[in-house]
């Protein structure tokens, strides 16, 4: 979207108050989510009275899954766009007759002829390699948000991971809602090995780490990628979701407890060091104490480096908001706490484990707090969530943002590492001509 609107003559600005558009891209994932995003279109929608916005428009899941229903309830907003039209945004803001709802089928992919502005900062990226989802695990949504799966041929893929890095673009997050498996849908059927060994073959790119990779179909040709691919870190984000076989039936996940440590276990094995990032789900229909038990087993024996928990959310339109036995919030409450907690004391062990040791880290920049101190991230932290590196000392001639510095580990706590740097390993690259500078999201648009 701000691709397409900055090509089409569009200025973005993170002030609201100078906005003649405003865009709020929406999630309708859980209830949780649509609350969010409903209170950020409530937000946007005052700049109407109080600023000088002449329009609010809605994209992406929240308006695919209820465009009747907020249309009516949110008449302030003028476009409601589904997850397939979002190209469409900058033809829809000079169409004085543009319909107010945009919901075809999801059906839309981007290619690297695509234009995009990267939203976070330069040194990042993530990189969309399908949409959609082929699955019907029985407590999601997104099939029904985002349609069957949409999977882009590696090479078009390669481009746009070399326009990035062009752009200084050190580390690539590869994101689909299947990750593993891409190249199912396209024309003799490429794999994500494949696709990973191509991506090493990019100049400039440091690392390139793998999210939401399904663990169904994991061939050992990934497993040797991963390993031994040198621009691919060792961190693997895996969502196994629970330990109980008879839950895992229920969710439609297709394989049992057994192949799931199994798998992890080979990964381990095949990966010396590999970091696991996982999520879970607590409070399933019919969840028993008895599979909860099997759950909080399972926490202990895998020790995962990072692991996300979710209370279940009931959605209509899943199998599971359909289930009888569905729990009490209280109960999905205390389970959660349970778990966080039980996990929070094995984060805190293998965060202890990183004192004294030194570690390669990607400089993000100054500490939120304080411009005393810098932040950034090793290979086994991924943008937003899993933590940072704050880094207290730092080496003869500085350091800057996107900078590949060597750290010294001295403290650990739950989520943060503390230490100092030692040498710079890679500076940051110089752009002839300007990146794209980093906005936030939601974002507000102002035109030219």
């Amino acid at each position: 979207m701000l691709g397409g609107l900055v090509q089409d003559g569009w200025e973005l600005t993170e002030a609201p108050d100078d906005a003649d558009v405003i865009v709020v891209n929406t999630c309708a994932f859980i209830e949780a989510s649509k609350t969010e995003s409903v209170d950020a279109i409530l937000e946007a929608s005052q700049w109407k009275e109080k600023g000088r916005a002449k329009k609010v428009v809605v994209a992406g899941c929240l308006s695919q899954r209820y465009p009747e229903e907020l249309a009516k309830e949110l008449p302030e907003v003028d476009h409601f766009l589904g997850t397939s039209a979002y190209a469409q945004l900058p033809n829809l803001l000079k169409d004085v007759s543009a319909s107010k709802q945009v919901i075809p089928d999801p059906d839309y992919i981007h290619s690297s002829a695509t234009p995009r502005i990267n939203s976070l900062p330069s040194y990042t990226a993530y990189l969309k390699i399908a949409e959609g989802c082929d699955n019907e695990c029985a407590f999601c949504i997104i099939p029904t948000l985002r349609g069957d799966q949409r999977s882009r041929p590696i090479d078009d893929v390669v481009r746009e991971a070399r326009t990035l890095a062009e752009q200084g673009a050190r580390e690539l997050n590869l994101v689909a809602q299947d990750l593993t498996a891409y190249g199912h849908d396209l024309p003799g059927r490429p794999k994500l090995h494949e696709l990973v060994r191509a991506l090493g073959e990019v100049e400039g790119v440091r690392w390139i780490r793998l999210h939401y990779a399904y663990p169904r179909n994991f061939p050992d040709e990934l497993i040797a990628a991963i390993r031994d691919t040198p621009q691919v870190v060792k961190y693997l984000d895996m969502p196994v979701q629970h330990a109980s076989d008879r839950l895992l039936r229920a969710m439609r996940r297709g394989r049992n407890s057994t192949f799931l440590r199994e798998l992890l276990g080979k990964l381990r094995t095949e990966i010396p060091g590999i970091v696991l990032r996982t999520s879970l789900i607590v409070g399933l229909p019919g969840e028993t104490e008895e599979d909860f038990a099997l759950l909080l087993d399972f926490i202990r024996e895998q020790r995962f480096d990072h692991l996300g928990i979710f209370r279940y959310s009931q959605e209509e339109g899943t199998l599971a908001g359909e289930m009888e036995d569905q729990l009490p919030e209280e109960v999905k409450a205390a389970r959660w706490e349970q778990a966080m907690a039980l996990q929070a004391e094995i984060r805190m062990e293998q965060q202890q484990a990183w004192v004294g040791k030194e570690i390669e880290v990607l400089v993000e920049g100054p500490h939120e707090e304080t411009e005393h101190l810098l932040v950034g991230r090793h290979a086994g932290q991924a943008p937003e969530i899993d933590g940072q590196v704050i880094i207290n000392d730092l080496p003869e001639g500085g350091v800057a943002a996107g900078d590949l510095v060597r750290v010294r580990v001295e403290e650990a706590y739950e989520y943060d590492l503390v230490g100092a740097a030692t040498e710079v390993l890679l500076r940051a690259p110089v752009i002839e001509r300007p990146a794209p500078r980093s906005v936030k999201l939601p974002v507000f648009v102002a035109h030219r």
